[in-house]
């Protein structure tokens, strides 16, 4: 007996067809607006969370500036890089913040635009500098690097960073927005669905892989003139080389990434007191990993690596790496494979006038 076969007519298979449509278009919709609530009530609870933190200050007394101690004058900014073990690295100054008393905060820019506008900008400003009840903070967000000295500020915050190799981190780019991480593993994806890997992308020419695609690293440092976004830009690296150089406390690389916090909580122990240990030996709430990544073959790494474009931000990413050696190599001692952090190397003597 053969199988039965019911053919639907024409007119039945293109309703069947568009209701198909109306109905994942309307689903894509829901979709939407349940993300769209999502963000607002994040925002509502982020205003409320605030305004809770001001009024325990209030009732506590007005901070007295006199009373303000330096040490908890300080503002640390993380422009964070996106897919540099950004949120990674964040995790670390959250699990720390109540320990060591500081407070974190996320700057959410509108649909993660690195480029504020100018009253956006003089607003943030404002509020790092003035908002004493947020002292010490611990600011994170994707947003490129502001230069507080253009807005009079006579204390600047501390700029660090972490960044990557530019390939590796388009293609860990490039598998986030089609599958996510283990971060937030239900979380809908802006690509999700389309399961071409980067090879094939790379192969047909796709926009998500093209090389404009890595002039990333090189604006984030650059900042928000108009020069620093025109991708391939020789003054945009340049004055991203500068800002790293004078601008930045330390800039870390994700490959690097354990060195970067051993260094920080020498320097600044005021937030990182204990940062090793927990990347080290904690419960790994840290670690974040992007699913279903495949890694790329030779010929896709060899075919993006003739673009002036890679080239520049190798090139930076290269620089960005011997300065941070550099920094490593004045601040630790390796000991049986192991690196500790060198004592204090200096001290001060032939003091005058002597004192009766």
């Amino acid at each position: 007996m053969g199988l039965l076969r019911i053919m639907m007519p024409p007119k039945l298979q293109l309703l069947a067809v568009v209701a198909f449509a109306v109905a994942m278009l309307f689903l894509e919709n829901q979709i939407q607006k349940l993300e769209e609530s999502r963000a607002k009530l994040e925002r509502a609870i982020a205003r409320h969370e605030v305004r809770e933190i001001e009024q325990r200050h209030t009732m506590d007394g007005p901070r007295q500036d006199a009373a303000f101690d330096e040490e908890d004058d300080i503002v640390i900014i993380y422009n964070r890089v996106p897919k540099t073990a950004s949120t990674s690295f964040t995790n670390i100054a959250y699990d720390l913040c109540a320990k060591n008393r500081y407070h974190v905060l996320h700057i959410n820019t509108t649909k993660n635009n690195p480029v504020m506008s100018l009253q956006d900008q003089v607003r943030f400003v404002k509020n790092i500098t003035t908002w004493n009840e947020m002292k010490p903070g611990f600011y994170h967000g994707h947003i490129s690097y502001l230069d507080f000295a253009k807005f009079g500020v006579k204390k600047k915050p501390i700029y660090i960073n972490v960044i990557r190799d530019p390939i590796e981190r388009l293609v860990s780019y490039y598998y986030f927005l089609r599958f996510g991480d283990d971060y937030r593993p239900g979380l809908r994806r802006r690509k999700q669905g389309d399961k071409k890997t980067f090879d094939e992308c790379v192969a047909e020419g796709g926009s998500d892989c093209a090389p404009e695609k890595l002039w990333l690293q090189i604006p984030f440092f650059c900042g928000h003139s108009s020069e620093c976004w025109n991708v391939g830009s020789r003054w945009a690296m340049d004055q991203a080389k500068y800002n790293l150089v004078n601008e930045y406390f330390l800039v870390g690389v994700t490959e690097e990434l354990e060195d970067f916090i051993m260094l920080l909580e020498a320097a600044l122990p005021r937030f990182f007191r204990g940062a090793t240990d927990l990347y080290r030996t904690g419960k790994k709430s840290h670690l974040r990993k992007t699913t279903e990544k495949k890694l790329p073959t030779k010929q896709t790494i060899a075919k993006l690596q003739q673009s002036d474009i890679w080239k520049m931000e190798n090139e930076f990413y290269e620089f960005a790496l011997e300065q941070f050696q550099f920094i490593r190599a004045h601040a630790v001692r390796e000991k049986d494979g192991d690196l500790y952090i060198l004592t204090q190397n200096f001290f001060y003597e032939k003091i005058y006038p002597k004192s009766n």
